[in-house]
């Protein structure tokens, strides 16, 4: 065990809507299966504004944690004790922290699909239903601050190669890693990712090469962007403009006798036009997976009886599970996937209201926002 000292500075929400405070709180005390982790950075995503300010009016049956709260979901840092329990951890390990909890009894959670058990919750961020109250009496303590508590099945060790900035970027690169993995992608198909200059769509990118696409196919508004993208491979990577024509069209062309794609990932969120999405699910070849990722609010006309007539399918995914966040940093460790085209921004704990506010103005995916509590 690390020395800790009794008190933490945090940063808390005691109301919806207001700035988040600083605060002297106790240190949490690990349980048995638990760990206790020294936070050396947080990621903060441009939806934690919306979380702060306008999530209860929102999303009324998704429940924040009790106020006041502290939020942070994706912590990086090195752990400072174990619970008596915990065997193949120690301290001074460097981690990262999946924020996903939830009650890991119910049927779900024993057949491995925790994203599926009723009290599932974000750890310092929001949970999927009223039962996630139970989960965050559980784990209360978020990434905003200088120690957490989580249990050792949410650990993902970190390669010396990885800094804990990049490390706080995982969750949403993690977003899209699993959507990857459900599209069943592999090393002689075509990928499409609507979105792709955004948070997630650089997921698809990093991950995308790093499984051996043969070529990623990504459309967004801004093609200054999307040609910084492009540069990133630019004999395996296509751009365009929605802005410059239908998606569909465009990607058809860059596939074998005009087929389709194999894969269409969509990352575009709340506000984003239905008809990108579905021209999107158009661009798709018989056969082929699209996945959506972005959460694109409203409802949308589906013709199932054509996916129905050519074998196609459409899966919404959610998060990631503590084996992919591992998998992605034995990737990066290996040199396989490559974190260097992020930018960090970091601010201290101090300046996380400044922080969360300066989101708005960022470079697209590449913009890399941290806190170092």
């Amino acid at each position: 065990m690390l020395a800790t000292p009794e008190m933490m500075t945090v940063a808390r929400m005691h109301a919806v809507g207001e700035a988040l405070k600083l605060e002297q709180v106790p240190v949490p005390k690990p349980g048995s299966t638990d760990v206790l982790v020294r936070v050396r950075s947080c990621g903060i995503v441009p939806n934690l504004g919306n979380i702060l300010a306008n999530w209860t009016t929102w999303f009324p049956e998704m429940p924040l944690p009790p106020l006041p709260a502290i939020f942070g979901l994706d912590p990086a840092g090195e752990i400072a004790a174990t619970g008596d329990l915990v065997h193949n951890l120690k301290p001074g390990d460097r981690v990262y922290v999946n924020p996903l909890r939830t009650c890991g009894s119910c049927r779900h959670c024993r057949r491995g699909d925790e994203r599926s058990c009723r009290h599932a919750a974000f750890q310092g961020y929001f949970g999927f239903s009223h039962h996630a109250l139970q989960t965050f009496g559980d784990y209360n303590t978020g990434g905003l601050g200088e120690y957490m508590v989580a249990p050792a099945s949410a650990i993902v060790s970190l390669p010396d190669n990885m800094s804990y900035d990049h490390a706080a970027r995982l969750g949403y690169m993690g977003t899209a890693y699993s959507a990857l993995r459900k599209s069943g992608i592999g090393v002689s198909d075509t990928l499409l990712v609507n979105g792709l200059s955004g948070t997630l769509g650089i997921g698809c990118v990093v991950f995308g090469l790093a499984l051996g696409v043969k070529k990623i196919l990504g459309t967004a508004r801004n093609m200054a962007l999307l040609q910084e993208f492009k540069a990133l491979a630019p004999h395996r990577i296509e751009v365009h403009s929605i802005e410059d024509g239908p998606i569909d069209t465009w990607a058809r062309s860059h596939t074998p006798d005009g087929e389709g794609v194999d894969a269409f990932i969509d990352c575009n969120g709340p506000g984003a036009a239905p008809e990108s999405f579905l021209q999107g699910m158009r661009a798709l070849r018989r056969g082929g997976t699209a996945v959506d990722v972005g959460a694109l609010a409203g409802e949308i006309p589906m013709d199932v009886h054509f996916m129905m007539d050519n074998n196609q399918s459409l899966i919404g995914s959610q998060w990631f599970t503590t084996e992919e966040g591992q998998q992605m940093a034995d990737m990066v460790g290996s040199g396989v996937a490559d974190f260097s085209c992020l930018e960090t921004q970091a601010s201290p704990l101090a300046k996380v209201n400044e922080a969360i506010s300066g989101i708005a103005e960022r470079h697209g995916g590449f913009s890399n926002f941290v806190i170092h509590p």
